[in-house]
């Protein structure tokens, strides 16, 4: 298709940004071979990363497996300044012929504004806010504590260099700056090892057996709508599908949850977010999902079991976030909605609830599903 565009505008040259997925890495060289067939030159200028997956190297050549070496050895290649906003002459339609733009297809979600002015308004609201803050706030749900850029680094709308360009030394620009280098280095992790995108990095998880009974798949259903009983569980899941955008902090804790508590691989996980999500990377969302799992580059252990209750109780104290994706627990008092299912009976009757009918009731028992994912882990060691 590239060629015959190419064809009916006379176009001599085809400029992109470098990919460094598998599939893009093909794509790519698919159509500079069809490129070549008529004489079209393909450049590949650039690519969406402040360093190039691939560049930063242990000084035997070897790429890093862990972020933290990584990503001093980032810093000291350090990037060039953001290139000057270009002048354009635009070629298209009239004068091209050209097919209509289609209509967007029927979405339930409220997506965000696309387009680079937005994005910068983004991201200048988020610098004048919360930047100074983002050390102390990011892991808050029910504060807008993040710079919810993340749709627009990952098509491009935004460059990560335009961000590092305005950060300071402060520890909280310090900490975004490395949240940044997460990005890279599990762009860089899929660069060297494209078989992660469905395979464990680290081998010796391939043994661990989870869950594919039918209770699984119904658990895995109840999951998907925020039907868990878990409060904290059911408003990331639900903020999904009302937005397509989860806050990172809650990602982990409903990863965790499915991966952990329900035992159910992260394929499932990592397939759900990446239909759901506008901000759906390959590299972050299988690598983000195998570090739930244990399995991936610099991964949690994997007998790091977030509890939801605790969780939710430190992160969203008040509630706020749950009451915003889970009305019917909007009126539960700040003491009893991370678990409503402990209120006392006249609580539950003040604010409305009945558990199992007004909000499920819990799909399994924290304790008993922490045990028994544990018990799964340690027969692993015994594969090895």
């Amino acid at each position: 298709v590239v060629a015959q565009v190419c064809s009916e505008a006379g176009a001599e040259r085809v400029v992109c940004a470098k990919d460094f997925a598998p599939y893009g890495m093909n794509r790519d060289e698919q159509v500079a071979a069809s490129l070549a067939k008529n004489g079209i030159t393909f450049q590949q200028v650039g690519s969406p990363y402040a360093v190039e997956p691939g560049v930063v190297r242990k000084g035997d050549g070897t790429p890093y497996a862990v972020f933290t070496p990584f990503s001093k050895i980032w810093m000291q290649h350090g990037w060039p300044a953001p290139f000057a906003k270009p002048s354009v002459q635009w070629s298209g339609a009239p004068g091209i012929a050209s097919e209509s733009i289609p209509q967007d297809p029927p979405c339930a979600a409220n997506l965000p504004e696309a387009g680079e002015d937005a994005a910068w308004k983004v991201w200048e609201n988020f610098r004048d806010t919360a930047l100074d803050l983002y050390n102390e706030t990011r892991n808050n749900p029910d504060i807008a504590g993040t710079s919810k850029l993340s749709p627009y680094l990952r098509f491009g709308v935004i460059h990560s260099r335009s961000l590092l360009a305005e950060l300071n030394e402060t520890k909280a620009h310090a900490v975004f700056r490395s949240e940044l280098g997460w990005r890279e280095f599990y762009a860089d992790v899929l660069f060297h090892q494209p078989r992660t995108v469905r395979e464990n990095l680290q081998r010796k998880m391939d043994s661990i057996v989870v869950d594919t009974d039918e209770r699984a798949h119904q658990r895995f259903a109840l999951w998907c709508e925020g039907k868990t009983g878990y409060p904290i569980v059911d408003a990331g899941m639900k903020q999904l599908l009302a937005t397509g955008w989860m806050h990172n902090r809650v990602r982990m804790v409903v990863g965790s949850f499915l991966v952990k508590n329900l035992l159910i691989h992260w394929h499932r996980g990592e397939e759900w977010f990446w239909d759901c999500l506008v901000d759906a990377d390959l590299a972050a969302n299988s690598a983000s999902w195998q570090w739930i799992a244990g399995c991936g580059a610099d991964a949690a252990p994997f007998f790091r079991i977030f509890n939801p209750v605790t969780q939710s109780e430190k992160f969203d104290k008040q509630g706020d976030y749950i009451r915003r994706y889970v009305p019917e627990l909007a009126d539960m008092p700040a003491k009893y909605i991370h678990a409503p299912w402990l209120a006392p009976a006249e609580v539950l009757v003040a604010a409305g609830v009945e558990i199992g009918t007004d909000y499920p009731a819990p799909i399994m028992d924290i304790k008993e599903s922490r045990e028994r994912a544990l018990a799964a882990f340690a027969l692993t060691k015994n594969t090895v």
